[in-house]
C-alpha cells in the first residue's frame, strides 16, 4: 500500500466500508468513470480532477441512513455522509482543503440549485448518468434532466448518446 495513490487507497477503504455491497461499489466506480471523462472533456485542472476522484465518496452516507432512518433519501445522505468522509479522506492522504471540498460536495450532491464550481457540476452530472440507468428513469424524465441540470458539453453529449 506504500506506493498506492490516495485514490487507490480510498477505493480500497470504500470497498471495505461498503462491506460486500457490490451494488454500491459498482455505483461509485461508475460515477467516478463518468466524472473523470467529463472532467477531461471539459479540460479541468489537476487539482479539480483530484477532488473528483475522491468524490467517489458521494454516497458514503447511504449505509448509515438505512440504519438510522430506514431509507437513503438525498437529504439524509447529505447530512450523514460528510462526517464519515471526514474521517476516511485524511487517512487516505487527502489534505484538509481537499477534505473540506469533498465533504461539501457530499453534503450537496442531491441539491441541484446554486451549484458552485465545476467539480460540483461534474459530480451531479456523473451521478445522474449512472442513476438514470440504475433507476430506470423514463426518456421524458431524462430529457428534463438534460434541459434543467446538465451544463457541461461532455456531460450533455454522454447523456444524449446514452439516453436520448
Amino acid at each position: 500500500m506504500k506506493n498506492m495513490t490516495n485514490f487507490s487507497k480510498l477505493v480500497l477503504k470504500m470497498t471495505e466500508y461498503e462491506g460486500g455491497c457490490v451494488e454500491r461499489v459498482n455505483h461509485f466506480l461508475k460515477v467516478f468513470a463518468f466524472a473523470k471523462t467529463i472532467a477531461e472533456g471539459e479540460d479541468v485542472d489537476d487539482a479539480t480532477k483530484e477532488i473528483l476522484e475522491a468524490a467517489i465518496t458521494h454516497d458514503i452516507g447511504i449505509r448509515v441512513c438505512f440504519e438510522k432512518y430506514g431509507n437513503c433519501n438525498g437529504p439524509h445522505q447529505e447530512v450523514e455522509g460528510p462526517p464519515i468522509a471526514l474521517e476516511m479522506l485524511p487517512a487516505c492522504g487527502y489534505t484538509h482543503g481537499q477534505t473540506e471540498r469533498i465533504c461539501y460536495l457530499i453534503g450537496h450532491h442531491h441539491t441541484y440549485t446554486n451549484i458552485n464550481g465545476i467539480d460540483y457540476q461534474i459530480l451531479v452530472e456523473a451521478d445522474f448518468l449512472v442513476n438514470i440507468f440504475e433507476s430506470g428513469m423514463t426518456h421524458e424524465a431524462a430529457e428534463k434532466v438534460y434541459e434543467n441540470i446538465f451544463r457541461t458539453k461532455t456531460g450533455k453529449q454522454l447523456l444524449k448518446d446514452l439516453f436520448l
